[in-house]
């Protein structure tokens, strides 16, 4: 089958933000989307256009514009989710975001009346209906097919680069898991998600997606859930191993590294340089270490195994893309991963709440006021 990637003139932005509806007094989940989505602009069409239904009620997902620059992708993401905010507050919800809820269980929550949703949960069943976590999706313009696949491959080397900085989903069901990303585990149960396959092309690219259509596997290339995937109808290679991120300001971080990642890959390309590239049983590794570890991870970035801290190599990735992200206009935005790595991830954060004697509603009351704020908690 023939896919046509609508190619993209430069390295243009978008970003899709899953937030959580929590009620202001018990802080536990509220299946509200569609009352909230209903009212978005009041009922204006293009507004609602900015936000749409997730898998599950308690969820409400925020959608930018094709956007140039990561200034832009913070403007419109504020707009919409300063509106959700406000509808939210009116029904004594507040939003949040991060990779799990911290206490509220998957069996009590309503799935989204889309259709989509609804067939999804009646073929895969269980490993679908537990599918309570939030995520952060990041598309980045490419010029080409080929480009694509060639970005995508060399992506996966830097893939636990970015779990393990926006990793915030320590806790599952009231638990401490003892990983930094139980969401990235929960999301690989289902048969198209999780590690993509290294392609050689786009053309084989397009003979798996047919012999997935034929198979009756999925119905359109929009079922493949890859961690990180090329999307033909943007024009995009999409990074999806992130787990939901509290703050605007660290959203925009993660952002601003991912714009910079593959215009830094794209460029390399241009000048006839080779990619980073990794064993698939490394970049396996590398992701579980990631999940598990966070920036405490010891990631290994050759094939004689060495190893190097998870926040080490992070700081040296953000030293490299430097250069790129001046010339894209979000440097400040990059640096803030320096500040993410030496204060702490979400999940470092949340599970320091936990030692300190908060309980699960507490530390939720402060993922809510990390997003109403954009200011991470502080935690000794």
């Amino acid at each position: 089958m023939h896919i046509d990637f609508k190619s993209s003139p430069g390295c243009s932005i978008g970003v899709e933000w899953e937030l959580e509806l929590v009620d202001r007094t018990s802080r536990g989940l509220v299946s509200a989307a569609t009352e909230i989505l209903s009212e978005l602009g009041n009922g204006d069409p293009k507004a609602s256009g900015k936000a749409k239904h997730e898998l599950f009620e308690c969820t409400v997902e925020v959608i930018t514009d094709v956007c140039e620059t990561v200034d832009e992708v913070r403007r419109d993401l504020a707009k919409t989710v300063d509106e959700l905010g406000d509808l939210a507050e009116g029904r004594g919800l507040d939003l949040m975001c991060s990779g799990t809820h911290p206490f509220s269980h998957w069996g009590d929550q309503i799935v989204s009346p889309d259709p989509r949703y609804r067939k999804l949960l009646q073929e895969m069943q269980w490993p679908v209906r537990r599918l309570l976590i939030f995520g952060v999706h990041v598309h980045v313009g490419v010029r080409s097919s080929e480009k694509a696949i060639m970005i995508a491959n060399a992506l996966m080397s830097f893939l636990p680069h970015f779990l393990a900085v926006s990793a915030s989903s320590p806790f599952w069901v009231g638990h401490d898991t003892g990983l930094a990303s139980v969401r990235s585990k929960l999301f690989e149960s289902l048969p198209t998600a999780g590690l993509p396959h290294q392609l050689s092309g786009w053309e084989e690219f397009e003979q798996f997606m047919d012999t997935l259509i034929t198979s009756k596997a999925i119905n359109s290339v929009r079922e493949v859930w890859w961690d990180i995937r090329p999307h033909p109808d943007f024009g995009t290679v999409e990074l999806r191993m992130c787990d939901g991120i509290p703050t605007l300001s660290e959203l925009c971080a993660v952002t601003a590294m991912a714009q910079s990642l593959v215009e830094w890959l794209d460029r390399m390309i241009d000048r006839g340089h080779r990619l980073p590239s990794q064993r698939s049983w490394t970049v396996k590794e590398n992701k579980w270490r990631a999940a598990r570890h966070g920036l405490d991870a010891e990631i290994i970035v050759d094939d004689k195994g060495s190893l190097r801290k998870g926040g080490l190599a992070v700081l040296e990735l953000v030293e490299e893309l430097t250069p790129t992200a001046r010339h894209l206009g979000c440097h400040d935005e990059l640096a803030e991963i320096v500040r993410i790595v030496e204060t702490g991830a979400s999940y470092q954060r949340q599970r320091r709440m936990l030692l300190e004697g908060a309980s699960f509603p507490e530390i939720t009351d402060a993922l809510v006021a990390e997003m109403r704020n954009d200011t991470p908690v502080t935690v000794p």
